[in-house]
C-alpha cells in the first residue's frame, strides 16, 4: 500500500478533532496548523534512547524514541508541555530521520523504534516504517498514544504497527472535556483501544527468553490529584471491556506543570492540579486495581522523598536540553 501523504493533510482528519484544515505545504505557503499546531511539516523534539518505558519496552539498550512536536490532545496538565503546547522542535526530512532512526539501530543498539504521540503525523510514520522495512530493519515498531486515536487511522496503522502503548486517561466526560477539551475522550479511547487489540492482542512479555515484548497492547493510566473516582472508574471499565488479562500500567508521576500555572484556566481553578498526588489516593486505586484481579499490572509507586517542588524532576524532561531526559 502506498501512502499518499499530502492526501491525509488536505482535510485532515487524522485525529478525532476532525478540524478538517488544509495542513499542506506549511505554515509559509497555503498550509495552515491543524489543532495539534502542526501543518503537514515533520517535526521532531528529540531523537534517541528513551529508559522511561515499561521494562519490556526499554529493556537494557533503551527505546529508539522519536518524539514529535505538537498534539492532537494537548492536556492542560502536560509534562512534556514544551512540545505539546510551546512546539519546541525542529523541522525534518524523512530520509534525515530515517538516518537517525539507523543510527539508534546500528550504533546504540535500541530494542524497538518508539513513536511518541505520531498520529498528526501518520502518514509520514507509515511511509518511516515502510521504508525501515524496505531497509531490512525488523526491530517492533511502538505507537506511543494518548488514546484519543481515530479507529479509521488505527486500522490503516495495522500493517505499520507491532506494538501500541495507549493512555485510557478518563472515565469521566466532563473532566476530559474540562482538562483535555474532549467529552467524546471515553468512548472514542475505548474503541480505539478495541481495534488496538483487536490487531496485536495483549502485550506478548516473553515471547523469545529476553523479557523484550515484540507485539501486543498495553494500557497505561496516571492518576490525577484529586480525581480517584476517575481512575476508578476507568480501571473498572478496562476490566469489564477486556478482562484481568489486560496488560496495565499504574502510573503515579503526575507533575504540576509550574511553567503553565499562568495561562491554563483549569488548573487554576481546580487547585488539586497543582499539587502531587497523595500516598492515600495512590492506595486506593492500587487497591482497587489488585481487587479487579488484573494480572499484568505494572506500578508506578509514588516517591517517598518526593517534595513539593523537587529541584531536578524526574518526569518533567526539558526538551531544551539535548537529553531531555538526563
Amino acid at each position: 500500500m502506498e501512502i499518499d501523504i499530502a492526501e491525509f493533510y488536505e482535510k485532515c482528519r487524522l485525529c478525532p478533532r476532525n478540524c478538517l484544515i488544509n495542513r499542506t505545504n506549511g505554515i509559509k505557503k497555503n498550509g495552515h496548523p491543524g489543532f495539534c499546531g502542526e501543518t503537514d511539516q515533520l517535526k521532531v523534539s528529540y531523537v534517541g534512547p528513551h529508559f522511561g518505558e515499561e521494562p519490556p519496552i526499554t529493556g537494557k539498550m533503551g527505546s529508539g524514541a522519536v518524539f514529535f512536536t505538537g498534539c492532537s490532545l494537548r492536556c492542560s496538565y502536560c509534562q512534556n508541555y514544551q512540545i505539546s503546547h510551546q512546539r519546541l522542535g525542529t523541522n525534518i526530512k524523512i530520509e534525515e530521520l530515517i538516518s537517525k532512526l539507523e543510527y539508534m539501530i546500528n550504533v546504540q543498539h535500541v530494542h524497538n523504534i518508539n513513536f511518541v504521540t505520531p498520529d498528526h503525523f501518520f502518514p509520514h510514520v507509515f511511509c518511516l516504517v515502510a521504508l525501515l522495512r524496505k531497509l531490512g530493519h525488523d526491530l517492533p515498531v511502538v505507537y506511543n498514544l494518548s488514546g484519543y486515536q481515530s479507529v479509521e487511522m488505527i486500522k490503516i496503522a495495522e500493517r505499520y504497527s507491532d506494538i501500541y502503548l495507549p493512555d485510557f486517561k478518563y472515565s469521566d466526560a466532563s473532566l476530559a472535556g474540562e482538562l483535555s477539551g474532549c467529552t467524546d475522550y471515553p468512548q472514542i479511547a475505548l474503541d480505539a483501544i478495541c481495534e488496538m487489540v483487536r490487531q496485536k492482542g495483549f502485550l506478548d512479555f516473553f515471547p523469545n527468553g529476553t523479557g523484550l515484548a515484540e507485539k501486543g497492547v498495553l494500557v497505561r493510566h496516571m492518576i490525577l490529584p484529586g480525581k480517584i473516582e476517575n481512575s476508578i472508574n476507568a480501571l473498572t471499565s478496562l476490566f469489564l471491556e477486556f478482562g484481568k488479562e489486560l496488560p496495565l500500567s499504574l502510573m503515579s508521576q503526575y507533575h504540576p506543570v509550574f511553567p503553565l500555572k499562568r495561562n491554563q484556566g483549569n488548573l487554576q481553578k481546580d487547585p488539586n492540579m497543582n499539587r502531587f498526588i497523595t500516598k492515600e489516593e495512590f492506595d486506593k486505586v492500587y487497591s482497587h486495581a489488585n481487587d479487579l484481579g488484573f494480572i499484568h499490572l505494572y506500578v508506578q509507586f509514588p516517591d517517598k522523598n518526593r517534595t513539593d517542588q523537587p529541584a531536578n524532576p524526574l518526569f518533567l524532561p526539558d526538551f531544551r536540553q539535548p537529553d531531555p531526559f538526563s
